[in-house]
């Protein structure tokens, strides 16, 4: 008897032994996410155990209370945090291996701050704090012209808003030296900031206005000409002139109308000296318009016409062989379509698995090519070029560093996929897109083609082997049947 009590005691102490040797992980650095993308919040039993019988709960430090909880092997959230509500997961396959992380979904500002990850058995009982950091990428940067200073000085202003934290603004030349700001503005409504700087340049040449976070930076640019400051130079030296002859114009009038008031056969010269005045003043003010006019054309720059474009025109045939399985390829491979729950088709290399993409079937290596896309009507659409030996199966992040150029629809919002997703900010909604590659400039382009608009570019990229045009409807589903179409009729 005493032998089995020892027994017992021993394997107890072992049991207890061993349960305090389980701890909770998390990170040891701040957690980066993006508002309005999800994020993955680490937490994980080492060494590896099934969490499945356990008790993980996810909560706010500063709120204290339940962002998730699963308990009893099912998600009991009745008492979450409303602001949570739907958008919490933990994904319960991975709970057998001890991985209680939990997928944010669609992350807001508000969501910064320090999480407790909280895991408890019959035994044992262990926490780990995640520390998250929200970022919110703002709209590009936008460039006006603001007229001339006395000195001859050209005024921009650059504006961007929509960031958070609060990110820094910087002005460079041609050279990439920072230029000084003369003023600058700082607003905050709600959790976003919005930024105004304006400088004061003097040359012409190529300058930049480049908004950055930690993680993310856009970049505007505009190229001050030198008819821009002749045309202040001009200005100058015709309303001076003008001036003169106005300040003359005042002198004669005041002598003929003093001199000759009491003569009738002068009042033709009086006249004819007012009508003089008139004229004068009359041009200063039609030039000071068309000066205005003037700067007013620099405030928008169309990079290349959408004529000079198509010069380049390719014919672009969609391959199916590379069609993710549920896409309706046309035969004529110039259109493209969700839709196909029927039909087996093979799984082979080539073909996309879990992107709903397509491939041209002719790459190119040299020079510049260029064509159109008509997405009107469709909701959800990625257009682009990939590189040949990209990869094409599970989830792709459809950047440069995994060998894709896009921009895209998706969440009623556009995007550019560079380091990070870029938003864009487009006057219309753009019916037709055209997408325009210079192979030895290592540039993408993306424009609106009805409105003749530039959407969004990827400079100074790396180009090793062939670029296929890419056309794509999403990830694992669109519940939009309106087809992508390849245009030919310019």
């Amino acid at each position: 008897m005493k032998f089995i009590c020892l027994t017992l005691l021993l394997v107890s102490g072992i049991t207890d032994s061993r349960s305090e040797q389980y701890e909770v992980v998390g990170p040891a650095d701040p957690v980066f996410a993006v508002s309005g993308e999800d994020v993955i919040l680490p937490c994980s039993v080492k060494p590896s155990i099934s969490v499945v019988d356990m008790r993980v709960e996810w909560f706010r430090l500063d709120l204290k209370d339940s962002v998730h909880l699963y308990d009893d092997h099912e998600d009991r959230n009745t008492d979450q945090i409303q602001s949570y509500r739907g958008r919490t997961k933990l994904i319960h396959q991975e709970l057998q291996r001890g991985n209680a992380s939990l997928k944010l979904s669609t992350v807001r500002v508000s969501d910064e701050g320090r999480y407790k990850c909280f895991i408890q058995s019959k035994s044992w009982s262990d926490d780990a704090t995640v520390d998250v950091r929200v970022e919110a990428v703002g709209r590009p940067p936008v460039i006006t012209v603001d007229g001339f200073d006395r000195s001859g000085g050209l005024h921009l202003q650059c504006e961007s808003e929509g960031w958070y934290p609060e990110p820094d603004l910087e002005w460079l030349d041609s050279e990439g030296v920072s230029l000084s700001s003369e003023t600058t503005e700082t607003h905050r409504n709600t959790d976003r900031f919005s930024l105004k700087h304006t400088v004061i340049v003097y040359h012409s040449g190529k300058i930049h206005c480049r908004v950055k976070r930690r993680h993310h930076m856009l970049e505007t640019l505009i190229n001050t000409t030198k008819n821009m400051f002749n045309s202040w130079r001009t200005s100058v030296i015709l309303i001076s002139v003008m001036v003169v002859l106005v300040v003359i114009a005042g002198i004669l009038i005041t002598v003929f109308a003093h001199k000759n008031r009491e003569q009738e056969n002068n009042a033709t010269k009086f006249d004819s000296a007012v009508q003089n005045y008139n004229v004068i003043f009359s041009s200063i003010s039609e030039f000071s318009l068309e000066r205005d006019q003037l700067l007013q054309s620099q405030k928008i720059i169309f990079p290349k016409a959408v004529s000079h474009l198509r010069t380049h025109t390719v014919n672009v045939i969609l391959d199916a062989d590379t069609a993710h399985p549920l896409l309706i390829v046309s035969h004529d491979g110039k259109q493209v379509e969700y839709g196909n729950r029927l039909k087996v088709v093979d799984g082979g290399q080539d073909r996309f698995d879990e992107y709903l993409g397509v491939l041209g079937k002719d790459g190119f290596s040299s020079g510049c090519f260029y064509f159109e896309v008509q997405v009107k009507d469709q909701t959800v659409w990625y257009l682009g070029v990939a590189r040949e030996s990209s990869n094409r199966k599970g989830w792709i992040d459809l950047s440069p560093d995994d060998g894709y150029w896009t921009v895209s629809r998706r969440d009623e919002r556009y995007w550019a996929r560079d380091s990070s997703n870029v938003p864009l900010s487009l006057r219309v909604e753009p019916q037709k897109i055209g997408v325009f590659v210079d192979y030895e400039e290592c540039l993408v382009s993306f424009y609106d083609v009805d409105s003749m608009s530039h959407i969004y570019s990827y400079t100074h990229q790396s180009f090793n082997e062939k670029l296929y045009p890419l056309v794509g409807l999403g990830y694992w589903t669109n519940e939009n049947s309106t087809p992508l179409i390849i245009c030919d009729d310019y």
